[in-house]
């Protein structure tokens, strides 16, 4: 990407602590900032299913490009990069700041924090995968712990002891029946189970005393903590077990060496369809030719921070549906790659030529 950018027209191009890089085509008039956001990070390789392609081996056949990152989320930024570089200056009232931003996939927005920080956008957008529709909105994440604390004993006498994990079990199964709020675009939200210990592992002739359950929340717009938790903290365990419920934090490393850490509450985020920005991209859309189909993310995305917690005007476009993401044999179609520059292109002079 350093070499890239600045190859392809892109000036102040630099990389952060963080490893996240930055380049910037600026319009010959004043304008606001527009910021383009792919993140380069990806899942791994999960064992168990071999891959028909190479995972890094970039192969193109039947009109597709495969391998880990085409659509999740690699093929944006190539889009962004070659629909920045194409502009005319001089039809740009601002400038265009396209970023390739780290850790996305594990801290949604932690990265892209710094990013916003330096360049100050106006507007943000998000190139995950939307099957070229124009999102306006997306489901957010939270990491909950909850840990039930028994009493240890011997498992020749467990009668004297109190299982944590026989503790929790009641608690797990009225989780999976509790109602799940609704958002009329944005959709319902969902709590799913994602892990479950017990201490001490292994257990050698001991009933466990703890059991950590990890659940993955997705947030809906305008959902608060007390909200997502006041369901689960009044849960009750039998027997007098004690029950703990708090938001996970996470810490990661960079591969820069650098640490980012936070608490896993990402927030939900939704913008109407009327806001000027949505209407600016869609009119450029509507000019490139391409189809404008309205939407919402599932997933979480940077936009947790962009939107959900700076208040940027964030919107999504990028190529491929959602599905595709974190698959085997993970690809691209070549025709949506290309309708995703164009798509960038349209969006960067519409909303950069006084129309937002």
């Amino acid at each position: 990407m350093l070499a890239a950018m600045p190859a392809l027209g892109f000036e102040r191009v630099a990389m952060d602590a963080n490893g996240s890089v930055t380049g910037e085509i600026a319009g010959t008039r004043a304008g606001p900032t527009l910021l383009f956001d792919a993140h380069t990070d990806t899942v791994g390789i999960a064992p168990g299913v071999p891959w028909q392609q190479a995972p890094h081996g970039a192969a193109i056949a039947n009109g597709r490009l495969y391998g880990r990152g085409s659509t999740d989320m690699r093929g944006a930024l190539a889009a962004m990069l070659a629909a920045a570089a194409g502009v005319e200056r001089n039809r740009l009232a601002g400038r265009v700041v396209v970023c390739a931003s780290v850790l996305e996939e594990v801290l949604e927005g932690v990265a892209l924090r710094a990013v916003m920080e330096r360049a100050q956008p106006d507007f943000v957008v998000i190139g995950e995968p939307s099957n070229l529709r124009l999102v306006h909105g997306g489901r957010g994440r939270a990491e909950i712990k909850l840990t039930a604390i028994g009493r240890p004993g011997h498992t020749s006498a467990p009668q004297h002891a109190l299982n944590a994990v026989l503790a929790l079990l009641p608690a797990m199964q009225a989780i999976e029946a509790l109602p799940m709020p609704v958002h009329p675009q944005v959709g319902s939200a969902i709590i799913a189970l994602t892990d479950i210990i017990s201490e001490p592992y292994p257990g050698h002739s001991v009933v466990p005393s703890i059991c950590r359950a990890t659940y993955d929340r997705r947030l809906l717009p305008g959902e608060t903590e007390s909200d997502v938790l006041a369901a689960l903290t009044a849960l009750q365990l039998p027997g007098g077990a004690q029950l703990q419920v708090a938001i996970a934090t996470g810490e990661y490393r960079a591969f820069t060496g650098s640490v980012l850490a936070c608490r896993k509450w990402f927030p939900a985020w939704y913008i109407e369809r009327s806001h000027p920005l949505v209407e600016a991209a869609a009119r450029g859309l509507q000019a490139a030719g391409l189809a404008v189909e309205y939407g919402t993310y599932n997933f979480c995305t940077n936009g947790a921070y962009s939107a959900g917690i700076a208040a940027v005007p964030t919107i999504g476009f990028g190529p491929s549906p959602e599905a595709l993401a974190h698959t085997v044999d993970e690809y691209v179609e070549l025709e949506q790659l290309h309708g995703c520059a164009r798509g960038y292109r349209a969006i960067i002079e519409s909303v950069l030529g006084g129309d937002a």
